[in-house]
């Protein structure tokens, strides 16, 4: 399947693209989330400086949703904070969309508060909405995804290629493109080779343009009995 991986702002780099059956993607979470990052245990525990790229605002949630709701045919699945949800949910809703209660991706894995004040947060929200039309009404859907962190990425963020391949399957059909504006290290472009969709994807650091452009390149073999459950 066609995978086009572009260097660039998505706003400058996917204005060409008119349409799109899913968007699929994961953006930056809110400024929370990467002030407890940078200034708490977990970049240390990584062994690096933090989060590398800028946190999302409200209005860029807004940006996303205005962008794009005319442009795809019938799903949105945007991971988020819980703190970018509501931002990302009400940006849809006003553009017309149903949206539904928070779908979670579960970390079996994720690090416990060292200062041992409060409970470890160890899921990531899914923002869903669909055009309100019955072409979409074709079946339910999960309600949360459960994954080990991807190891050796490269990037803070990246979600395990098992949970995106349950994602593009559960918010895609074999053939659709599917755009996703925050490549990453090409997770969601690569899970979409994987299951038969043709994917458009942008990615404005260099850096991970290139992790992501290697990644790509080199394919993927998957693991055929993966340890990936998904629950309604």
């Amino acid at each position: 399947m066609t995978t086009d991986l572009r260097l660039g702002r998505w706003q400058d780099v996917l204005a060409d693209v008119g349409h799109c059956d899913s968007l699929i993607c994961d953006p930056p979470y809110s400024a929370r989330v990467h002030e407890g990052f940078v200034g708490g245990d977990k970049s240390q525990i990584h062994g690096g400086p933090g989060i590398e790229y800028e946190a999302l605002g409200e209005l860029g949630a807004s940006l996303i949703a205005d962008s794009f709701s005319p442009r795809v045919a019938r799903w949105a699945a945007i991971f988020c904070d819980h703190v970018a949800f509501q931002w990302h949910e009400a940006a849809w809703s006003e553009c017309g969309w149903q949206t539904f209660a928070p779908v979670v991706m579960i970390r079996t894995d994720a690090i416990p508060r060292l200062c041992g004040d409060g409970p470890t947060c160890n899921c990531d929200y899914l923002m869903i909405a669909r055009r309100r039309t019955r072409d979409c009404m074709d079946g339910a859907r999960p309600g949360w995804y459960l994954a080990k962190t991807p190891r050796g990425a490269g990037i803070v963020g990246t979600k395990p290629i098992d949970v995106m391949r349950a994602l593009v399957r559960d918010y895609s059909r074999p053939g659709d493109l599917v755009v996703d504006p925050f490549a990453g290290s090409g997770t969601t472009a690569l899970a979409c080779a994987i299951e038969g969709r043709r994917c458009i994807t942008s990615e404005q650091d260099p850096k991970h343009y290139e992790i992501a452009r290697r990644r790509l390149a080199a394919g993927f073999t998957g693991d055929m009995f993966a340890d990936q459950l998904t629950g309604e």
